[in-house]
């Protein structure tokens, strides 16, 4: 069901949905009409009815040089997925921690460091757990990323590994995504039945938005083939493939793990790629444009790696990370970050991390 401008987004009704969550989950629900989103509960489905602004990006050929490169570098607004449910029983006591943990994240965001959050809702009845984890299933792109590679507003669907992964991409969803003002869908999720091959979003890409170039750890998630398709088809000028293992052994499914970008600084655990001339060509590659912060392999199983650029509210790039990473990055590789952005904003998300498997990247879709 959906009207101009507003997307029927499942979940419990209003009353329903936060009676028994703890206080700051109610503050999170009730700052969504502070950032600009407009609710409407009471129908028989049950639904949470949810407005999003029609209009794409301003365009910021008029503003100096330096801050438009951070626009094009950094979203100034995301979409977050409230938790629902946890995928086993008697789950109740640790959803409410979650949940509380996820409305601390909200408020670190928006309260502090300003940055434009779009808060969302997903249903038990929908049998996607992950849910909170948006940014794997679609990315967004503005006209002019990739030093101008990419042509037009773009939104692309990704083929995934896990079927109740592949159940995020909800129509409805996907309907509110279009009306935002991407004029050009690039749908790869064919690909899960036709070939069995998946390329699971920004958990597998992680981009160098500036200067057009993706980095891709090559995975079961991470098909080769698909990360060369996207590259062509986006319009980006390069491809950084390689493989990469946690201190386990174990190979790292999704790049975000290891890994981020933002403007001019970079966050990567170089020892995860074991191949000699793989790793050098990754540094090499970052060195150019970004001043890089190198992490062990402990910091990126505290999340370090899993951290996120994005325009704060003053205009200004800021980081935002778990607690848990914050406090594993060195005095002076916090330093380090500081110098390329205003603030570091982080929240505690330790069940999270935990029953969930992912951090503050994970849980943020950008929005170009």
């Amino acid at each position: 069901m959906c009207q101009s401008g507003v997307a029927t987004w499942a979940a419990a009704s209003l009353g329903r949905a936060f009676s028994s969550l703890p206080e700051p989950v109610v503050h999170a629900t009730a700052a969504l009409e502070e950032n600009g989103i407009t609710l409407r509960g009471g129908h028989e489905d049950e639904t949470l009815l949810i407005s999003l602004p029609q209009r794409p990006f301003a365009a910021t050929a008029s503003l100096p040089e330096e801050v438009a490169k951070s626009i094009a570098g950094s979203a100034k607004r995301v979409a977050v997925i409230r938790p629902a449910f946890l995928p086993f029983d008697e789950a109740q006591p640790l959803l409410n921690e979650v949940c509380a943990e996820f409305a601390e994240l909200h408020r670190q965001l928006t309260d502090v460091a300003g940055v434009n959050v779009k808060l969302f809702q997903h249903h038990l009845r929908h049998g996607t757990p992950d849910a909170v984890f948006p940014n794997n299933w679609f990315s967004t792109h503005a006209a002019g990323e990739a030093a101008g590679g990419v042509s037009r507003p773009t939104l692309v669907l990704y083929p995934m590994k896990c079927p109740n992964r592949a159940a995020e991409r909800r129509p409805e969803i996907i309907q509110v995504l279009r009306q935002a003002g991407y004029e050009r869908v690039l749908d790869m999720s064919g690909h899960e039945k036709r070939d069995k091959a998946y390329f699971e979003g920004t958990g597998v890409l992680v981009l160098d938005r500036v200067n057009g170039v993706a980095y891709v750890a090559l995975s079961e998630r991470a098909d080769r083939k698909l990360a060369e398709a996207w590259v062509h088809s986006l319009g980006y000028k390069e491809l950084v493939a390689f493989s990469s293992s946690d201190g386990r052994g174990k190979p790292v499914y999704h790049t975000n793990v290891m890994m981020a970008i933002g403007t001019d600084v970079a966050v990567v655990c170089a020892d995860s790629v074991t191949d000699p001339k793989e790793r050098q060509h990754l540094l090499s590659k970052l060195s150019q444009s970004h001043e890089v912060v190198q992490i062990s392999s402990a910091q990126m199983d505290a999340l370090c790696g899993n951290v996120l650029e994005l325009q704060g509210g003053k205009g200004l790039p800021v980081m935002a990370m778990s607690s848990q990473a914050y406090h594993s990055f060195t005095p002076q590789q916090r330093a380090v970050l500081r110098r390329h952005v205003a603030e570091l904003v982080h929240a505690p998300i330790d069940t999270l991390e935990k029953v969930g498997g992912g951090g503050v990247r994970c849980a943020l879709a950008e929005l170009f």
